[in-house]
């Protein structure tokens, strides 16, 4: 009869070390140790070579600690992502994109909040280097000086030394967005302006200007709000919506910064009687994931931000593993997504904010 066993006594696992795959395959330690943490020295092994090693590996399901692989090859396998805020509707997708492209390499990540506490941002750039990563991905960062590892921002707008810059092609955004609504009939269009916070704020701007210009477009004053602030909801556009209003400037569009600004502003047209896209049809920029469920539905320009994502990531690890040299930008290119919130402009309607009343309607010419 077998004697019960101890409550609390862990079963011993057979642990399966790095020599015994060597042993397996008849080769040795080092090679194995090369091709299995794919270090640089395992561009010399060949093809076929490496498959039986890592063959063996999965049959004999070996899995290498953590502090031994990083003591044998001086590694850690750890990305710094630096982001202004987590989870809002801009990084989010942007992180998930680096977080699928790092599982697939067998990278892992750390990330920081800095919430533009250029402090708070110094201090964790140390940690994360102290904590052994391998380079940077900052989202919705502004990077204030060079970094001692290589680095690739999102979006980046500064040349800076070791860094890639992930961009959006905003010249073509802007024509996709303001030609639409002058195909609707638009000549009338108000504009916001990104904050001086947002690093895409000040390239974009300088786009819709050029792209207005070339289209006949008047960008007047009056049209124009700026704003303030990094509000991750709807909120950020709803009161400079309103001020655009208060003005009792006629306007029949809206070419919001970004999504957020442009659902907030929606709003605030709503709540004063106004119809959209009836009365004033509105463009967004971004494609968050709640555009598409606001009502209306939002017409936008899509930035492919899990796509940058990865593209940040694969970019990355080339220029840990291989050593590549860093281009100094990689172009992403825009969509335009139409959806609900933009409509034919009406001759009959114009937008009219005096003495209460938001909808005007015109005698024909």
């Amino acid at each position: 009869m077998k004697a019960p066993r101890k409550k609390g006594r862990a079963e011993k696992r057979h642990h399966v070390t790095l020599q015994m795959v060597a042993d397996h395959v008849g080769l040795t330690k080092g090679t194995c140790s090369a091709v299995l943490n794919k270090s640089a020295a395992s561009r010399s092994v060949p093809l076929h070579t490496q498959e039986r090693i890592l063959r063996a590996a999965r049959e004999l399901n070996y899995r290498p600690s953590f502090y031994a692989r990083n003591l044998g090859v001086k590694r850690t396998f750890m990305i710094g992502v630096v982001t202004q805020e987590i989870g809002d509707f801009y990084s989010s997708p942007i992180i998930s994109g680096i977080e699928r492209y790092l599982r697939q390499k067998d990278y892992f990540f750390l990330t920081v909040a800095h919430r533009d506490d250029p402090t708070l941002l110094e201090t964790y750039s140390h940690l994360l280097l102290d904590r052994g990563v391998e380079g940077f991905i900052t989202v919705d960062t502004f990077i204030p000086h060079p970094l001692p590892l290589p680095a690739i921002a999102i979006p980046g707008h500064r040349r800076i030394e070791g860094v890639t810059n992930i961009v959006l092609d905003h010249r073509k955004a802007a024509w996709l967005a303001v030609n639409h609504l002058v195909e609707l009939g638009h000549k009338e269009i108000a504009f916001m302006k990104g904050s001086d916070e947002s690093p895409d704020a000040k390239d974009r701007w300088k786009a819709i200007r050029e792209v207005a210009e070339e289209l006949g477009i008047h960008m007047r004053a009056d049209l124009i709000v700026q704003l303030e602030g990094r509000d991750a909801t709807p909120q950020l556009g709803y009161p400079f919506a309103a001020q655009l209003l208060a003005r009792g400037r006629r306007f029949t569009a809206l070419f919001a910064y970004n999504d957020i600004s442009a659902i907030g502003s929606i709003l605030a047209f709503q709540e004063a009687g106004l119809r959209v896209p009836e009365d004033i049809s509105v463009v967004g920029f971004d494609d968050i994931r709640i555009a598409v469920h606001n009502n209306p539905s939002l017409t936008t320009v899509r930035q492919p931000l899990q796509k940058m994502g990865e593209i940040a990531a694969r970019t990355l690890l080339n220029r840990i593993e291989y050593h590549e040299d860093g281009t100094a930008d990689i172009e992403v290119q825009p969509e335009l997504v139409i959806r609900n919130s933009t409509a034919r402009a009406s001759a009959l309607t114009a937008v009219r904010a005096d003495k209460g009343d938001h909808r005007d309607v015109l005698a024909r010419n």
